[in-house]
């Protein structure tokens, strides 16, 4: 039980510290494309990619935790989180497929 407990609590650092920096490494992107944009056209682009950082950080974070899971071998939370990144990327391939009609 303990052991359980201990893991977990790897999990949810590991978690945490990842949702910490990589929000905080989206804004400086972000900030940054939004300064470069007074003096140029390519700091929308940068500000873009800021934006795009955002929204892989939910996906990145099921990555970790299908890591993690396969790390520790439990086979079946691996399984939901490899289920959940199927999911995610069929859902960015259509949303991709039908963003160019």
């Amino acid at each position: 039980m303990s052991q359980d407990r201990a893991l977990s609590g790897r999990l949810e650092q590991l978690l945490a510290g990842l949702l910490h920096h990589g929000t905080l490494g989206a804004c400086a992107v972000v900030a940054a494309g939004l300064a470069l944009a007074f003096w140029s056209t390519e700091g929308m682009r940068v500000a873009t990619a800021g934006i795009a950082l955002f929204i892989l950080l939910p996906v990145v974070r099921v990555g970790v935790m299908l890591v993690f899971f396969l790390r520790v071998r439990d086979h079946r939370y691996a399984a939901i989180a490899a289920l959940v990144l199927l999911i995610l990327s069929i859902s960015f391939l259509v949303g991709a497929r039908w963003g160019q009609a």
